[in-house]
């Protein structure tokens, strides 16, 4: 089957599908011609879609994408800048949750929408594992507080240490500094041999956890769980991850206990100008 095919009924041979082409394999010799695929082209497909996505006429059809899977972009839906920057600025890292659960149906929707961030080459080599059973957030809590205790004879920093004991003092007094009482835990994972895994994975859940705010859910990414996930034994065993993967980072997740009136301030951005 070919790669692509032109509908030359619809095609008007602007060139937008060979210029958006970031593997270059797409070649029109001029105006007069319709697209074509240079030579092998095949083998440097990276399926990212974008000849499918830059043409307005629906004239390119990829073999690998049905343009029936490709829905058309609504530029109403968009958000117009200030609004975008608003929710940047107003999100907030949740560490008070109700117990109320969330729908299995909308953490798969969080999943769906964070299968569209950006990956290296367009691999797409991030993997998804939904703890969704908050006495199972809070066994690998416990798992992870049990990693802290055999790392604080370890730590040579003072400060780090007394930042250790802390948090497992408070673990011993009922408050939990490790899951923060969320009911669910969404943790991305990823091949170990693939080229940027961990940045793959984290802007994955960078889109999650947008989303996840934007649908009145409150996020935190989980530190001290993605520190123990990978080494300590009992969690790599309890997490059970495919043969191979290693847990790239996690965001705890659920409803927050309280809203967020204002935007703190932070630091002036450290930038130098070439």
């Amino acid at each position: 089957m070919a790669l692509f095919t032109i509908d030359q009924k619809k095609c008007r041979r602007d060139g937008l599908c060979q210029a958006a082409c970031p593997a270059q394999i797409i070649i029109q010799e001029d105006k007069k011609s319709f697209p074509a695929l240079l030579e092998n082209g095949e083998e440097f497909c990276i399926n990212c879609g974008h000849c499918v996505a830059v043409c307005p006429h629906g004239a390119f059809l990829l073999s690998t994408m049905p343009l029936s899977a490709c829905p058309p972009m609504d530029g109403g839906l968009l958000p117009d800048a200030p609004a975008l920057k608003h929710l940047l600025l107003a999100r907030r890292s949740i560490r008070r949750y109700k117990k109320t659960p969330v729908s299995r149906k909308l953490l798969a929707e969080l999943v769906d929408v964070a299968r569209y961030a950006p990956t290296g080459s367009n691999k797409q080599q991030v993997w998804w594992t939904v703890i969704s059973k908050p006495e199972e957030v809070r066994r690998m809590g416990a798992m992870v507080i049990d990693f802290i205790k055999i790392m604080l004879p370890l730590t040579p920093d003072e400060a780090q240490v007394r930042r250790f004991q802390r948090i497992v003092l408070a673990w011993e007094n009922g408050r939990d500094r490790i899951m923060r009482g969320a009911p669910h835990l969404m943790v991305a994972h990823s091949p170990a041999e693939v080229a940027f895994p961990a940045a793959d994975c984290a802007i994955a859940l960078t889109y999650l956890e947008l989303y996840a705010f934007a649908r009145g859910l409150g996020t935190c990414w989980a530190g001290y769980f993605t520190g123990a996930a990978n080494v300590h034994e009992p969690l790599v065993r309890a997490l059970d991850l495919p043969p191979g993967h290693q847990c790239q980072g996690a965001v705890m997740l659920g409803y927050p206990q309280y809203r967020y009136s204002r935007i703190p301030m932070r630091n002036q951005a450290q930038v130098t100008w070439r």
